[in-house]
């Protein structure tokens, strides 16, 4: 059984860095049976994917915030980063980890409030 823990600051200034760490257990992040995506879901809307890594390290991002994002990993703790640069009040979220198998989205993880205040 795959279990995904999101964790990282709950609040960050405007014009700040966000970073979170999704720790994987269960499961390697080298192996080929999933991707790792982190998702977000601001207030009162919906899902918004926001990237992925794949099992051989490669990224893709959402074109609205590539500029911004990146994502990456560290197998030697097996666990997958989100850094989101320039943050605005709109970044608001809860920002979720996932892994990405055959069937679509088969692991989650509980979700990381994050807000984005001065």
């Amino acid at each position: 059984q795959v279990q995904l823990s999101e964790s990282g600051p709950g609040l960050v200034k405007p014009s700040q860095a966000l970073s979170l760490i999704c720790t994987v257990s269960g499961g390697d992040i080298t192996a080929s049976q999933y991707a790792w995506s982190w998702i977000c879901q601001p207030p009162e809307k919906g899902l918004e994917w926001v990237g992925v890594i794949s099992d051989d390290g490669k990224s893709y991002y959402n074109p609205s915030l590539k500029s911004r994002t990146s994502i990456s990993r560290d197998t030697s703790k097996n666990h997958v980063t989100l850094e989101l640069n320039s943050v605005t009040p709109e970044d608001t979220a809860v920002y979720y980890c996932a892994a990405h198998g055959e069937s679509g989205y088969e692991y989650w993880g509980q979700g990381a409030q994050v807000t984005v205040s001065s």
